[in-house]
């Protein structure tokens, strides 16, 4: 019996457990489907190079439908630290209109002034550490390349932004910022600084914390409406329940409505058609999925001696507002080193990337089979307000392929076919067929006011109506942030760790 069991050891759930187990007098259990590599001298190198994500040594194998009647793979990290351990390593925070809607919608313990404090105290930020909306002494280091640091297309891209008239960023964790500058990043050299890194490699001395890897959560048990603990299945095959004064769910927002849909809490009528003993009906799980829609221009060179599959994937970033829009750094256009295969023909690509997301999608389970990955049905660019925003993008993202130092580093473009029309028209077919995830799933078991309907758990990650059960990742945001989704799963990891670590009497 345990005193905390930790669904999970990603962004957040890494967090969580660090923070829960200072308490001595607390005993914490943190499960983990992936394997665990406790010495980073014997840690894969995937998992080290943070020039590029890992994708397929230490993954789920999901897939997703983007759009109607397309399915491509989905990375997400199955391994201690999650997908903070494969991802690219961008390290933003979103800007604070993200955290005040949150708080508008039913959320007011994160607004922006609160959820800062948590977010200067994960970071230790090489190049700000002295602002005041900045940490410099947290677990996760952040520097951003300094120009003679950059590969000369990043150079290029930051040379053609300030041609169209772009302003120049330093800090985009600046939260009055926007413009083209280098991206922060959680990486030192080529070390990916993951959670497993920062949170747990310096909480594994505690006699307190336990940590099992390989082990996979099949579902929750209840004995009515409160959670006990979970059923777990060993890397063996064999099943094994493990008991718990509370158990928190943290495996992300594709996996927790998953693991919350197979412990009979869900859509009632989806539970039943798969024969799954009903908990609760909760119509919230599962919807909401909310993403960044992506597309990209892809470029062949005139000097293939540039591209290197080696170098970092992408180092700078432009953020800005669409032209009309009331939702400040809605859209982001990023350089991407390379595309493509390597010993194939010399691409890059730039990304044209829309932020603030109108349109929602669900998850879906497959069947009552915990090990079947779920339908994920992002449905992007069905909302003509994302459509639109994203083919602006598109044209503004056009236009680095005709100005200053990137145009001359251009041979052809390859996609979008120029021959085949970038008028709006071409451009909104294309975004409606092509655009992909940003793989950044938020919205999955939405946090917000008890009557909201399709709200599952309260501003505490406390679900409404089941006792000792607590969701704590990427599955509460009511939306995503205006940012990659690293930072802010550990921000929620620091708040709701915090909270359990040092009030506890109000998550039992």
């Amino acid at each position: 019996m345990h005193d905390v069991i930790i669904i999970g050891s990603g962004s957040a759930g890494a967090v969580i457990a660090s923070r829960v187990s200072e308490d001595p007098n607390r005993t914490v259990l943190l499960v983990e489907a992936g394997p665990d590599y406790p010495d980073l001298s014997d840690t894969p190198f995937d998992l080290i190079n943070s020039h590029n994500n890992s994708y397929t040594n230490h993954d789920w194998g999901l897939n997703y439908e983007p759009t109607r009647g397309r399915e491509v793979n989905f990375p997400r990290g199955r391994v201690i630290g999650g997908s903070s351990a494969v991802n690219t390593t961008i390290a933003l925070r979103g800007v604070p209109e993200d955290y005040d809607e949150w708080a508008q919608l039913g959320c007011p313990e994160w607004q922006w002034k609160k959820v800062l404090p948590a977010f200067n105290r994960l970071e230790r930020d090489l190049d700000y550490g002295a602002e005041a909306y900045h940490g410099d002494a947290g677990p996760i280091s952040i520097r951003r390349y300094p120009k003679e640091e950059l590969e000369p297309q990043h150079q290029a891209f930051l040379d053609s932004a300030d041609r169209l008239g772009y302003k120049y960023c330093a800090d985009a964790n600046d939260p009055n910022s926007d413009g083209a500058g280098p991206h922060p990043m959680n990486k030192l050299g080529r070390l990916r600084v993951s959670t497993a890194v920062g949170y747990l490699a310096p909480a594994r001395i505690r006699p307190n914390l336990t940590i099992r890897a390989n082990t996979t959560v099949t579902r929750i048990l209840f004995d009515g409406s409160k959670a006990t603990g979970v059923e777990v299945q060993n890397a063996d095959g064999s099943t094994e329940k493990l008991n718990a004064g509370l158990v928190v769910l943290s495996a992300g927002a594709l996996m927790s409505p998953k693991i919350l849909m197979h412990s009979g809490i869900g859509p009632k009528a989806s539970l039943a058609s798969f024969n799954i003993d009903v908990v609760g009906d909760e119509p919230g799980v599962g919807q909401n999925l909310c993403d960044h829609p992506a597309l990209s221009v892809v470029c062949e060179v005139n000097d293939p001696s540039i591209i290197n599959h080696d170098q970092p994937i992408i180092q700078t970033i432009l953020r800005y507002t669409a032209e009309g829009s009331d939702k400040r750094n809605d859209l982001q256009i990023e350089q991407i080193s390379f595309a493509g295969r390597p010993g194939g023909p010399a691409l890059f690509s730039i990304a044209a990337v829309l932020e603030y997301q109108y349109g929602r999608g669900e998850l879906r389970l497959r069947s009552a089979d915990p090990f079947d990955a779920p339908i994920v049905d992002n449905r992007f660019c069905e909302d003509n307000r994302d459509t639109r925003r994203l083919v602006a993008c598109m044209k503004d993202t056009l236009m680095f392929t005709r100005k200053g130092a990137l145009k001359e580093m251009i041979k052809s473009i390859t996609f979008p076919d120029p021959a085949r029309g970038i008028d709006d028209e071409s451009l909104s077919k294309l975004c409606r067929r092509f655009s992909a995830s940003g793989y950044h799933p938020c919205g999955t078991v939405k946090m917000g006011d008890v009557k909201d309907p399709m709200s599952v758990v309260d501003q505490y990650g406390r679900a409404h109506r089941f006792d000792h059960l607590v969701v704590a990742d990427a599955s509460i945001m009511p939306f995503v942030p205006r940012a990659n989704t690293n930072l802010t799963c550990i921000m929620i990891g620091e708040m709701i760790g915090e909270w359990l670590r040092t009030q506890p009497e109000h998550y039992r």
